[in-house]
């Protein structure tokens, strides 16, 4: 099994659980934390993606966050499976 399989999920899931405490905590942000989760878990999980895509229409404030952290996620993957870019 490769790293990338066991990676992605636990790190998208540790960003979902900060964010979920940054809510509650006013030096983290919660918010950022949870679109970043649901940004990584997005590219393993289908509900994830769907659930990123709804607070896109929604919120397009958000979108352009999510469009930044996903850039943010990708380059973070390929330097964690030792991809070029």
């Amino acid at each position: 099994m490769s790293i990338k399989r066991i990676a992605v999920p636990v790190v998208g899931w540790a960003f979902i659980l900060l964010g979920i405490v940054g809510l509650f905590l006013p030096i983290l942000q919660g918010v950022l934390f949870l679109i970043v989760g649901l940004v990584i878990l997005s590219s393993e999980y289908v509900w994830a993606h769907h659930l990123l895509n709804k607070l896109r229409e929604r919120f397009p404030g958000v979108s352009r966050k999510a469009d930044e952290a996903t850039k943010k996620a990708a380059a973070w993957l390929q330097r964690l499976s030792g991809q070029k870019q």
